[in-house]
């Protein structure tokens, strides 16, 4: 049975009181990410990151924070709460190797689209590396 991880990180867009979460999904067993969504923190960025995940993956079982958001697309036995270990590991990687997600920095991207374009490369690189 496939087994996911899914977190969300926050960073900022434009200026500091516009914040973007970035919603990752991570097959647990070979640590790829699966799934990425950026967007608000609510039900339809959890849907969105739901959406963004190939179709053997929405069988998984889930874990993810108690974040209620998560109940609205994983449900029943499929949604286990903690055990998130290795996407927040992730996550402290992707904050350390991109500067726009650097906590107390001056650095943010002005644009959404940049941002995006980044986090995708680095996901596509980080995936590559697993190989």
């Amino acid at each position: 049975m496939l087994v996911l991880e899914c977190d969300e990180l926050c960073t900022f867009v434009t200026r500091h009181t516009r914040s973007l979460w970035i919603w990752l999904a991570m097959n647990r067993h070979s640590r790829r990410i699966v799934g990425c969504f950026m967007g608000a923190r609510n039900e339809v960025s959890a849907f969105g990151l739901w959406q963004s995940l190939p179709t053997p993956y929405l069988d998984a079982r889930c874990h993810t924070d108690r974040l209620s958001a998560y109940k609205a697309v994983v449900f029943g036995g499929l949604h286990v709460i903690g055990g998130t270990q290795h996407i927040k590991r992730f996550n402290a990687t992707l904050r350390v190797r991109v500067a726009h997600l650097v906590r107390q920095s001056l650095s943010f991207s002005r644009k959404q689209a940049h941002l995006e374009l980044l986090i995708w490369m680095f996901i596509h690189r980080y995936n590559a590396s697993l190989r």
